[in-house]
């Protein structure tokens, strides 16, 4: 055979092992997806919508429950005093009696500065007013003897007079020791340093052995007072015509929590607003205190506030995830008697961060969807998952059974 005739050969056996394979793989192919189809339950198929067509939703029905109106804002605390403890006095610390972060009461010793030397400067002024005083006594005697001469014309006048003076000089001088004595015990009292308000105490300045002295910067310690305590925070200036008018009916509630708006860290009145709106951000400050008895507010913290500006009530209350918005406006799917979604305009008077107020649209008795709506055709079957109000109400009673 020419070589032409075994090229030949050779590429015709190529073309037979290609049909074959070819072949093989769409036998291969046939069998394995008439399996799968007749392995895979009915209504299977990989759909949006759940088992059957239905679009699975979970849902609640419409009540009427009161709704508060809250104002939320951002604050900070502020200590309701905050005292710099110093001394009055130049002198040696003798004694340091307070620890670092201690709560401290009114009148609790902090620091004793060496007495020593104040208590020689009264024992000194002491000492001088009853010398002042002997000379007092010995000057009124012979002003009294002058006096006596005088009547019977054995002293003259100019003599009494000069007794008078020096009776009045001594005077003077005992009140002088006086003061003197009064200074002294206030220095003296001075170095007996005690807690001026009810606080925290904070880093401790000085160590026993240093030198205060009356002109120190620095001080002794910082108290700072915790119970009660402030909040300040801001709100805009279009909120307060209704923040006068809703503290016109008494102080107002705010609640003080996290900055990630989280946890609840008190509950405290509306105290202050302030007497002047800030230009640059059109805001005005409010002031609200705190009990803080649980002592989770602490001055610097940033937090974030809800004033409760007043509660309107019986009225249509929804879950905020059960209103959505669309190209014409907001709207909620309502499930009928037939398990279809139809989809219903709404207008909504508030919001918050859980729940709206409804003012048309919905009627107590109406069946809403919360969640699942981005499956839901308007007017399409639904799957109800679950009643949220019959769970919510057996979740209560387990926990009022436990």
């Amino acid at each position: 055979m020419t070589r032409r005739g075994k090229a030949d050969v050779a590429s015709l056996r190529w073309l037979l092992l290609a049909l074959l394979a070819i072949s093989v793989g769409y036998w291969c192919w046939q069998h394995f997806a008439s399996f799968g189809a007749r392995s895979s339950p009915k209504g299977s198929v990989v759909d949006k919508r759940g088992a059957g067509g239905l679009a699975p939703v979970h849902t609640i029905l419409v009540e009427k429950h009161d709704f508060p109106v809250y104002l939320n804002g951002l604050g900070t605390v502020q200590a309701a005093n905050t005292v710099t403890v110093r001394s009055r006095v130049d002198g040696q610390i003798a004694k340091v009696a307070f620890e670092e972060g201690q709560m401290v009461q009114t009148g609790d010793l902090l620091v004793q500065i060496d007495p020593a030397p104040f208590q020689a400067a009264l024992d000194q002024a002491l000492a001088k007013i009853a010398q002042d005083k002997a000379n007092l006594a010995n000057a009124q005697q012979d002003l009294q003897r002058t006096s006596t001469l005088a009547k019977q014309g054995n002293a003259t006048q100019q003599l009494l007079d000069q007794r008078a003076a020096a009776v009045a000089s001594q005077t003077a001088l005992v009140q002088a020791d006086e003061a003197a004595i009064e200074s002294a015990k206030v220095q003296l009292g001075y170095t007996t340093i005690k807690s001026p308000i009810r606080g925290r105490a904070g880093f401790r300045l000085i160590d026993p052995g240093n030198i205060v002295h009356a002109n120190d910067q620095n001080g002794i310690l910082t108290i700072t007072q915790l119970q009660p305590i402030a909040v300040v925070f801001t709100a805009s200036e279009q909120e307060l015509p209704a923040i006068q008018e809703a503290m016109q009916s008494g102080a107002l509630p705010v609640t003080a929590m996290s900055s990630d708006g989280q946890k609840v860290l008190g509950d405290g009145k509306l105290q202050l607003i302030d007497n002047q709106v800030d230009i640059a951000s059109g805001t005005i400050r409010l002031k609200a205190l705190f009990d803080n008895s649980n002592k989770t507010l602490w001055p610097g913290l940033s937090v974030t506030t809800r004033l409760l500006l007043r509660t309107i009530k019986n009225v249509v209350v929804v879950p905020v995830k059960a209103v959505k918005r669309g190209p014409n406006g907001l709207y909620a799917y309502v499930i009928d008697n037939q398990s279809k979604a139809q989809q219903r305009s709404l207008k909504v008077n508030h919001f918050d961060d859980a729940q709206a107020l409804v003012e048309e649209g919905l009627n107590p008795g109406d069946r809403v969807v919360t969640t699942g709506q981005y499956r839901v055709q308007p007017g399409g079957p639904v799957q109800l998952l679950d009643d949220q109000n019959r769970n919510a109400t057996a979740t209560s009673a387990t926990e009022k059974a436990e």
